[in-house]
């Protein structure tokens, strides 16, 4: 499995982005779509879960730090799962993941500055 993430960047706080992974295929069934991130300093093994999406397209959950604020989507028709960030805070800048099963992308960095 191949996941590409894309759509990070430099943003100002209060402004949204819409990150997007696009997923080669969906051999481990049993699993949903998750998408998570990673602060600087923090261990790959803490990597703080943003929210999670089913294969049918049915948001699981939501981090606290992120409920109310994030929305997650998946376009079945192409294989691709879209986390739309709005009101964003410094606090969101990290690179963020998508994962499925035990496959990763190699992430895509969000940067919420001034």
């Amino acid at each position: 499995v191949q996941l590409v993430e894309s759509g990070g960047g430099l943003v100002q706080p209060g402004g949204s982005l819409r990150l997007s992974c696009e997923v080669s295929d969906f051999p481990a069934s049993s699993y949903h779509l998750p998408w998570w991130r990673q602060t600087p300093g923090t261990p790959e093994k803490e990597r703080e879960l943003v929210a999670t999406i089913s294969l049918g397209g049915i948001p699981i959950k939501y981090g606290d730090a992120v409920k109310g604020r994030f929305t997650i989507t998946l376009d079945s028709s192409k294989n691709t799962v879209f986390p739309q960030m709005d009101s964003l805070a410094v606090e969101d800048t990290a690179v963020y993941y998508c994962s499925h099963g035990m496959s990763w992308g190699r992430g895509t960095q969000v940067t919420v500055t001034d």
